[in-house]
């Protein structure tokens, strides 16, 4: 069952039924099954008309001769690497590369992460089976697929309406069903169901959102690139102190499209 709500957009779970409303209406909510013995997310393989042997010999090679060289070592993390269908997210014309470690565009001037990156924050994270994360801008969908098989609960917020739409299709078609979406301001994170155990930026904002600071738990993990558009950026990783503060435990140089903003 469907509820239509107006502004922002909700994906629980929707069944091939309902998936044309989620594009003739603002949004979608609902809920999908969860397992149980966990309360985790049941996941299904991909469809097998959207998956191959070739595909998965693929992601095999992607993890062996790229990501473990990049140093992930969590076997959760690497796992989730090998079984998000990447293709599934990438534009049709460029599904060949899918599979190839580097960003791909996505349109509206954004790009889906090289998939070694995608491994690193992630592992950066220190996720759990039980851990609530939030995803700051969507893109594609397919970094809230690989948080979406390590952690319990996904919420994922997107700036851009058409790509949010995007990854909500993709996230059904390749079973992510329980990953909660939203259209808006990724600086104000996602209050209502804060606190959050990690969260996770993947566009760049001059400074860390205080709001962002505020939702996340004492001993949370926050992962953000962080610099100026167009020059090379600082991927943090910060711990909350129980005084609120947050103490830096690692840093990388990157390169990440910046931060959109609502307008005021």
């Amino acid at each position: 069952m469907c509820t239509l709500t107006p502004g922002n957009l909700f994906l629980l779970p929707c069944s091939a039924a309902c998936l044309a409303l989620l594009f003739a209406a603002a949004g979608v909510e609902g809920r999908a099954a969860a397992s149980p013995a966990t309360n985790r997310p049941m996941k299904s393989p991909p469809p097998a008309s959207l998956d191959s042997e070739d595909f998965r010999r693929a992601r095999d090679a992607l993890v062996d001769r790229e990501v473990i060289p990049a140093g992930v070592k969590d076997p959760a993390v690497l796992a989730a690497m090998r079984r998000v269908p990447r293709h599934v997210f990438v534009p049709e014309p460029l599904r060949r590369e899918a599979y190839a470690d580097h960003p791909l565009p996505i349109g509206h001037g954004q790009t889906i992460s090289q998939p070694s990156l995608v491994a690193l924050m992630t592992e950066m994270l220190g996720l759990s089976p039980r851990s609530r994360v939030l995803e700051i801008g969507t893109g594609s969908g397919y970094q809230a697929a690989v948080l979406a098989e390590v952690a319990g609960d996904v919420y994922s917020v997107e700036i851009v309406r058409p790509l949010a739409e995007t990854a909500a299709a993709a996230l059904l078609r390749a079973g992510y069903e329980r990953v909660r979406l939203r259209i808006g301001d990724g600086w104000q994170g996602w209050p209502e169901a804060a606190p959050f155990d990690a969260i996770i930026v993947t566009c760049a904002p001059e400074e860390v959102p205080a709001p962002l600071i505020a939702q996340l738990r004492e001993g949370g993990r926050l992962c953000i690139p962080v610099g100026p558009a167009g020059a090379t950026q600082e991927l943090r990783l910060l711990v909350k102190r129980a005084d609120g503060t947050l103490e830096r435990k690692a840093s990388h140089p990157v390169r990440f499209v910046p931060m959109k903003r609502a307008a005021p």
